[in-house]
C-alpha cells in the first residue's frame, strides 16, 4: 500500500490562476495527488469528492504558508555556471559533473522540480537523476545546441583559442552549415538522447564573434530541424532567438518556443500569436551579466557591452509581447547566473506588467504546457505527479519573497520530500522520545 502524505494548513494556489484556497490541503498517495481541498476534522473536502484522510497519514503542517505546484524553469544549463576564463581553461573536464550535482541540488532547494535544459546536459546526467543516484529536478534535455560556424555556440575567438565546451560521445558538436549538415546534426542529437532540439537562430550576448541581431540559419535550415525532430521522434525545437528577423524565421519554420526575444517587432509578435509560439523571456540573463561583471569581473567585455545595449530593448519587447497575448513560460538561463537564484525571474516578469498570479502560472501551468507535460505536472490536480512546494510567505502579496530560498520551506518531487524546513522546525521544542525533555 502506498504511503499517504497530507500537506495542510496553507493557502493553496493550484497553478490554474483561480482564487487561492484558504485553509487548503493537498493529499498525496505515493507519487500522485489524490485530493486537493480544505482540511477540517480529518476530512479533506473538494468540489468533486470527500476523501477520508487515512489514520496513518504523514501530516506536514504548512504553517500558514502558500502551497504551490512544483515550479518549472524552461531554460537552464545545469552543467555549467559562468566562471572566470582562467578557471574555465584550467579546470579538469570531469569536474563539471561534480559541480552539476550541486547545481541540481540548489535548483531543487529553490522549489524547481522540473527543468528544460537548453544545452550541456547529457543523457547520463538525466539517467542518474531518474535512477536516484543523485538528487535533481525532472528534466528534458537538448544535449548540444545547433549553431552555424562563427555563430552563437561557436566558441572560436580571434586569438585562435576555442572556448566551446568539450565534446565527447554523449555530447556531439552542434556546428553545422547547410541543410544536409543540419539534418545530420539533428539526427545525432536525437541519437544521443535529446528530448528537444535547441538551435541558435541568432547571435547572442556572450558569443565572441557575433551580435544578438545577427540572423543565423536560413528558413530552409530551420524548417529541416523542425521536420526531422517532429516527424522522426515527435520532438519539438526551441530557438535561442534575439534579433527580429531570426525570430520570424524560427516562428515561420514551426519552432515551438522562442528563447530570450530581445528585439521583437510587431510582426514577430503577431506571428507568434498566430502560430501559438511560446516565449521564454529570460529577463534575468542580461541583468546577471551586468551584475557579475561589476561584482566579480567574470564576464568578457564584449558580453558586457552587448548586455548594456540590449537591456532596455529586452524589457520593452517582453512587455509588448505580454500585452499582445503571447504565451509566456518562465525560463532563466540559469548557469549564466548562479543556480538556485531562478525565482528572481518572477519579480522581473511582474516588472514588465504581469501580475504575481500570472508569473506563478508562467512557472507552473504554462511552463508545463510548453514542455508538453501538462498531463502530469504544472498544477495541483487529482492524478498528477506529487510535486508540491510550500513557501513561508504570501507570494501574491510579495512575489519577490520567493527569491530567498529560505522561504521555500518544503519541496516534494514525485512524492519524495527533497527539502523540509517545516518539520525540522516543528521538532524544535518537542519532548525527546528518550528523555521526555524538550529539545532546545
Amino acid at each position: 500500500m502506498e504511503k499517504f502524505t497530507l500537506v495542510y494548513n496553507g493557502t493553496v494556489i493550484d497553478g490554474n490562476g483561480g482564487q487561492p484556497l484558504q485553509n487548503g490541503a493537498v493529499l498525496l498517495e505515493g507519487n500522485r495527488i489524490v485530493a486537493v481541498g480544505t482540511e477540517n476534522g480529518g476530512d479533506l473536502q473538494d468540489a468533486l469528492a470527500r476523501v477520508l484522510v487515512p489514520s496513518d497519514v504523514e501530516r506536514i503542517d504548512a504553517q500558514g504558508g502558500t502551497i504551490l505546484p512544483g515550479l518549472i524553469d524552461t531554460h537552464v544549463h545545469l552543467m555549467f555556471e559562468v566562471k572566470k576564463l582562467e578557471t574555465q581553461l584550467s579546470d579538469p573536464f570531469s569536474l563539471q559533473f561534480y559541480h552539476a550535482e550541486k547545481h541540481m541540488k540548489k535548483t531543487l532547494d529553490a522549489g524547481i522540480t522540473t527543468v528544460r535544459d537548453a544545452g550541456g546536459t547529457d543523457l547520463g546526467v538525466k539517467t542518474a537523476v531518474e535512477r536516484g543516484l543523485i538528487a535533481g529536478p525532472r528534466m528534458q534535455i537538448s544535449i548540444t545546441p545547433l549553431t552555424i560556424t562563427g555563430g552563437h555556440g561557436d566558441g572560436w575567438t580571434v586569438s585562435g583559442a576555442d572556448l566551446s565546451r568539450q565534446h565527447y560521445p554523449g555530447s556531439p558538436s552542434g556546428i553545422c552549415d547547410g541543410v544536409e549538415q543540419v539534418r545530420q546534426k539533428v539526427r545525432e542529437m536525437l541519437r544521443a538522447g535529446a528530448d528537444i532540439i535547441k538551435v541558435h537562430a541568432t547571435g547572442g550576448v556572450l558569443s565572441p564573434t557575433d551580435h544578438p541581431e545577427y540572423t543565423q540559419f536560413s528558413y530552409e535550415e530551420l524548417r529541416v530541424m523542425v521536420e526531422e525532430a517532429q516527424f522522426r521522434r515527435g520532438r519539438k525545437v526551441m530557438a535561442h532567438a534575439q534579433g527580429a528577423e531570426g525570430i520570424k524565421n524560427a516562428v515561420r519554420a514551426g519552432i515551438h518556443s522562442i528563447e530570450h526575444g530581445i528585439y521583437l517587432d510587431d510582426e514577430a509578435i503577431e506571428l507568434m500569436i498566430e502560430h501559438g509560439t511560446y516565449l521564454v523571456p529570460t529577463l534575468l540573463a542580461p541583468l546577471s551579466v551586468l551584475e557579475q561583471a561589476e561584482a566579480t569581473g567574470s564576464m568578457p567585455e564584449y558580453g558586457v557591452k552587448k548586455a548594456r545595449e540590449s537591456f532596455e530593448a529586452h524589457r520593452d519587447s517582453i512587455a509588448r509581447a505580454y500585452r499582445a497575448g503571447v504565451k509566456i513560460a518562465m525560463g532563466t538561463d540559469a548557469g549564466v547566473m548562479a543556480h538556485g537564484t531562478n525565482l528572481r525571474e518572477l519579480g522581473l516578469m511582474c516588472d514588465i506588467g504581469m501580475t504575481p498570479m500570472e508569473s506563478i502560472m508562467a512557472t507552473t501551468k504554462v511552463a508545463a504546457e510548453c514542455l508538453g507535460w501538462l498531463d502530469r505536472i504544472g498544477t495541483l490536480e487529482v492524478g498528477k505527479l506529487a510535486d508540491v512546494v510550500v513557501a513561508r510567505t504570501d507570494v501574491l502579496e510579495d512575489i519577490r519573497s520567493l527569491e530567498d530560498t529560505n522561504n521555500i520551506a518544503l519541496v516534494i518531487k514525485d512524492g519524495v520530500v527533497v527539502k523540509d524546513i517545516l518539520q525540522q522546525q516543528a521538532k524544535v521544542g518537542e519532548p525527546s522520545e528518550q528523555t521526555g525533555q524538550f529539545v532546545p
